[in-house]
């Protein structure tokens, strides 16, 4: 084989190995995520939180539910893990959606807050 043989045989190998690696390092890069945290308090009852829930997150009214009882028993719940700004959004939808009817005395809308996911290892 001639030298511009071996030239032309070798470019294609190598072109293509770069182009590899550059589609490798080019790769999205998944985001940060996020938990939207909804906190207990006094002034909510269960079917507020199952129906704002079921508003608000899609979730089933089982869900919702469970979801309701784990706020009422351990004083917080996650209720949704998703990019920062799409968490922000979420718990600024949850301070926005209003008081308990079903309460006289009742303030206005539920608390939460959104804190990054712990990373694992």
């Amino acid at each position: 084989m001639t030298d511009q043989a071996a030239s032309a045989v070798a470019e294609p190998v190598e072109e293509t190995v770069s182009c590899r690696r550059t589609r490798e390092d080019t790769r999205p890069r998944q985001q940060p995520r996020y938990n939207v945290i909804l906190w207990n308090d006094d002034d909510h009852t269960y079917e507020y939180v199952i129906v704002m829930l079921m508003e608000l997150f899609g979730h089933s009214a089982e869900k919702g539910y469970q979801m309701a009882e784990e706020v009422d028993t351990q004083g917080r719940v996650i209720v949704l893990t998703t990019t920062r700004e799409h968490a922000e959004l979420k718990r600024d939808q949850i301070h926005a959606y209003g008081k308990d009817t079903l309460i006289d005395n009742c303030q206005g809308s539920m608390w939460a807050t959104v804190e990054p996911v712990e990373s694992e290892g």
